[in-house]
């Protein structure tokens, strides 16, 4: 039995699903490189994280449309050029073109020197926000997929305990399935306030969801 047409078909599916994407085409017009910037929007203006004078650290940025939402969110005139009120450091281990106003550290925080680096950034600051979209490669194996997600998340949450301000905000994408209760339950050990979402730019078919952790319960005093 060949294969091959079967996934042709999936493939074809996909193209026409995501070409004719409302949010793929409202992207295309307001300049996003990603649909993604509207997953963060969402979450944004329900909660009202974002504000002028904020220091927003992105975390798994490329290709770059969560640091563009939050660009224009940083803007006086909600421009993607210009003045900017705050500032915005993002990180990535891929490449990311540049953004204006936005510094990029190319390089895995874990290691010493990507670290000094976003110090350097910080300049003595702690971040008002952190925001993490990162995901791993998935390899379809059950146990192996939920400890890589879980990995990313204990991550994103311990920088977020060593580099933001007590009471700054978390936001990370997980996933719905096998180890999701243990990182809410994460979540609630480090946070003071836990707040689950699904953005409606998720789509329905995605497992994805987000996780809003407010207040940090013990805050690295370092």
């Amino acid at each position: 039995m060949n294969p091959k047409p079967k996934a042709k078909k999936v493939n074809r599916a996909w193209i026409h699903d995501h070409v004719n994407d409302p949010y793929v085409k409202l992207a295309t017009k307001e300049g996003y490189r990603a649909r993604a910037a509207y997953k963060l929007k969402e979450i944004d203006e329900s909660l009202s994280l974002i504000k002028p004078g904020h220091v927003v650290v992105d975390l798994g940025s490329s290709p770059g449309a969560w640091s563009q939402y939050v660009r224009r969110r940083l803007s006086p005139d909600g421009a993607a050029v210009g003045e900017l009120a705050g500032t915005i450091i993002a990180l990535d281990i891929l490449p990311m073109e540049p953004i204006e106003g936005v510094t990029f550290l190319q390089g895995d925080f874990r290691e010493a020197d990507v670290l000094d680096r976003l110090s350097a950034a910080m300049a003595g600051r702690k971040a008002d926000v952190v925001v993490s979209d990162m995901a791993p490669n998935l390899s379809g194996i059950a146990s192996a997929d939920t400890a890589r997600v879980a990995h990313l998340i204990e991550l994103a949450i311990d920088f977020a305990r060593h580099h933001m301000k007590p009471e700054g905000v978390l936001v990370a994408k997980l996933f719905h399935g096998s180890g999701y209760n243990e990182l809410t339950r994460l979540f609630k050990d480090n946070f003071r306030v836990v707040k689950p979402f699904k953005p409606k730019a998720s789509r329905d078919k995605s497992a994805e969801t987000f996780m809003v952790g407010i207040g940090l319960k013990q805050p690295d005093t370092n």
